[in-house]
């Protein structure tokens, strides 16, 4: 038997002779952490006894192993039933020995409840499944889209329930509100009546539920309609910043998250190809529908690393004059793009100082058609803008020889700029009509501090401004999907041959859309205030959008021919929306602190301006609550929270300079041991091939 065995005495001479063994070396190296992709069963380098006949590939052994090691179960090596397992027995000794405090005990337990939870939240996400199939068969980047258009569905789901419930609600408490100004009811600043007494024809009806004039003009869906009274005005008033605050809070924390994916997707860490092709596969995929979708998911992505590679990689080839070529060019198309923009601010700003004057002339007073032209005038120069110059925009990228990602960003800040800027032009017109033009002192706005002959309720006014807008932006996508998209398609498909290749293929455009919910929510911000009911609005049309841009989807489209990174999306459509926020914020501050509120309707009637109502609640309140609640707003308070922000501010920014160099020596780590692994591969195979001469 010792013919064919192996003494022990034998073993142990040859272990002293040739030193440690190579399984013993390979265990330090940095690969014997690949053995976590081996799956369950298999044991690290020399763990296999050579005299075991079945192998030796028991559990137990990981667990004996593991309990001489002082490391964590996270960082060894091991299969992921081996690390369970020696999890579990660490726990059960510090159980036993009463090692473990119970505040790390109840640490782990709410840790773990907390996983549980978000994986809980996230299998009950509305269209989590549809989102996934459209990831998969579209790409990332329309994915994106749509899980951004739930994300504000949520947030509109959210702000409607605070504005019912602070709003709706305490206006019915006290009583029923009283009806509307009577004709005879006038004061210093003239009279205002709401809607037409009588009975209507169905088309009036019709045009004033589009403009919302009649009837909705003293319902619960303007400002006008809420009465003066104090508890109501404090709630109205509280809501605005509560869901102002609820908006920031949730747009930081989607664009946080997304900042750490654009980061990692920026830098070589992720973008690798072995990245893609090894690390990128679930092995939990269960079914062949999943297991497609993370194929197609996994080809996009690679889709986009190629392409962008072979932007960069043309763009490090060319000569000192190519670039300068390249930069002339780049420079020549933004000031055109500056001229179009231009253009189209005058033209929306000169739609809206001439709507007024149209609005005098007896064919538009008699014409019921005719008025509902002229009081869409600015929304339909605003859209019309809208739908030609995004177009425009895309192709002048495309000759600017960007990445795609980077034409993407160029495409949407052209684009937001556009949008954005033309409701800013729209409100500066409204803000010239409603404060003659900032000159107080006019025949018109020197008795009420506003134009109260031409807007005796300019609240209201500003309110049916936003309705307009939401209610033509949602007009304006059914009939360009029911009357452009679905006939290109159709035409398409009937028409093979030169026809049906000049209506070419539908792709769906993600900025366009994405810069047009941006839009849209920016519009809701701006008129929640004027308009309460104006997120409930917002909800139903996301709703309404999203089934219609979901069914459009599957049935016209087709995956687009280009790419981008969803990590670009996931950071940047977040910081558009932040944009948005801020912009609002600007006339509705401005409204609440400068322009004296209406005489004649709204919750606030009779202020000298609509924040004079916090502090006459305030001075309503026991003197201690007053005492503390004025010394919040005087230096003593602020300069000391100054100091502390910039002292926390400086320490974050210390902290991530430290993690940059801690990343940066990591790196350099990280390349020493390949140059070690290739060393020591190539000294094993010289080894073994001396052996096999010997």
């Amino acid at each position: 038997m010792e013919a064919w065995g192996q003494s022990p005495a034998c073993s142990s001479s040859r272990k002293a002779r040739t030193g440690p063994s190579l399984a013993s070396v390979l265990n330090d190296l940095p690969s014997a952490a690949t053995l976590r992709y081996r799956g369950p069963g298999v044991l690290p380098w020399g763990t296999l006894d050579e005299d075991d006949d079945e192998g030796g590939r028991s559990l137990q052994a990981f667990a004996e192993t593991a309990q001489m090691e002082s490391h964590p179960s996270r960082e060894l090596p091991w299969p992921m039933q081996a690390r369970r397992a020696h999890r579990k027995s660490q726990a059960t000794g510090q159980l036993a020995s009463g090692s473990e405090s119970r505040a790390a005990y109840w640490t782990r337990q709410l840790s773990r409840t907390k996983g549980k939870m978000k994986e809980g939240f996230q299998t009950i996400q509305p269209w989590a499944w549809t989102l996934k199939k459209i990831g998969g068969q579209f790409g990332a980047g329309t994915e994106s889209y749509f899980s951004l258009l739930r994300f504000l569905l949520f947030l509109n789901l959210v702000a409607s329930v605070i504005e019912i419930c602070m709003k709706l609600i305490p206006t019915w408490l006290e009583g029923a509100p009283p009806g509307p100004p009577g004709p005879n009811i006038s004061s210093p600043c003239g009279s205002y009546i709401p809607h037409t007494h009588g009975l209507v024809a169905f088309p009036t009806q019709l045009f004033n539920l589009l403009s919302g004039e009649g009837y909705l003009e003293w319902s619960p869906l303007f400002y006008g309609f809420y009465p003066p009274r104090s508890n109501l005005a404090i709630t109205y008033l509280c809501s605005v910043f509560a869901i102002s605050i609820i908006y920031l809070l949730c747009i930081l924390r989607r664009s946080v998250s997304g900042l750490k994916e654009t980061l990692l997707a920026e830098s070589d860490i992720l973008t690798s190809y072995s990245h893609r092709v090894f690390s990128a596969w679930n092995f939990g995929l269960c079914g062949d529908v999943h297991v497609r979708l993370r194929q197609r998911i996994i080809l996009y992505e690679l889709q986009v690393d190629l392409e962008e590679a072979v932007v960069r990689r043309r763009a490090a080839e060319q000569t000192l004059s190519q670039r300068a070529k390249v930069w002339s060019m780049r420079a020549l198309l933004n000031v055109l793009v500056l001229a179009l923009l231009g253009a189209a601010f005058y033209g929306i700003y000169w739609a809206t100082e001439y709507t007024l004057t149209l609005q005098e002339t007896p064919l538009v007073r008699q014409t019921p058609l005719f008025k509902l032209l002229v009081d869409y005038l600015p929304s339909i120069f605003i859209s019309l803008f809208n739908f030609v110059l995004p177009p425009v925009f895309k192709f002048i990228a495309s000759l600017e020889g960007y990445t795609q990602s980077r034409q993407i960003v160029l495409i949407l800040l052209r684009t937001v700029f556009l949008r954005l800027a033309s409701l800013v032009f729209l409100l500066v017109s409204l803000w010239s009509q409603i404060t003659c033009g900032g000159n107080m002192e006019a025949e018109g706005c020197k008795a009420c501090g506003y134009n109260y002959k031409e807007i005796p309720c300019w609240e209201t006014r500003l309110g049916q401004e936003m309705y307009k807008l939401v209610l033509f932006d949602l007009l304006m996508g059914l009939l360009v999907t029911l009357l452009v998209q679905f006939p290109r398609k159709i035409l398409c498909g009937l028409c093979p041959g030169a026809l049906g290749r000049l209506s070419g293929t539908l792709e769906f455009q993600v900025p366009d859309e994405v810069l047009g919910l941006i839009y849209a929510q920016t519009v809701v911000w701006v008129g929640s205030f004027f308009c309460p009911l104006l997120p409930l609005i917002n909800t139903a049309k996301f709703l309404i959008l999203f089934c219609l841009k979901k069914i459009t989807l599957f049935s016209i489209y087709s995956p687009a021919s280009r790419t981008f990174r969803a990590s670009t999306a996931n950071f940047f459509f977040p910081l558009v929306l932040l944009v948005g926020l801020a912009i609002s914020a600007v006339p509705v501050l401005y409204s609440i602190f400068l322009i004296p509120p209406s005489k004649l309707c709204g919750p606030f009637r009779g202020k000298l301006s609509i924040w004079a109502q916090i502090p006459e609640a305030i001075e309503s309140l026991p003197q201690t609550a007053q005492n503390f609640l004025y010394f919040l707003g005087t230096q003593a308070f602020t300069v000391p929270l100054l100091i502390l922000s910039s002292i926390l501010m400086m320490y974050t920014v210390a902290l991530a300079n430290c993690y940059g160099r801690l990343i940066s020596e990591l790196k350099r780590q990280i390349e020493t041991e390949v140059q070690n692994k290739v060393f020591l591969a190539q000294r094993a195979v010289a080894l073994s091939s001396r052996n096999g001469t010997s």
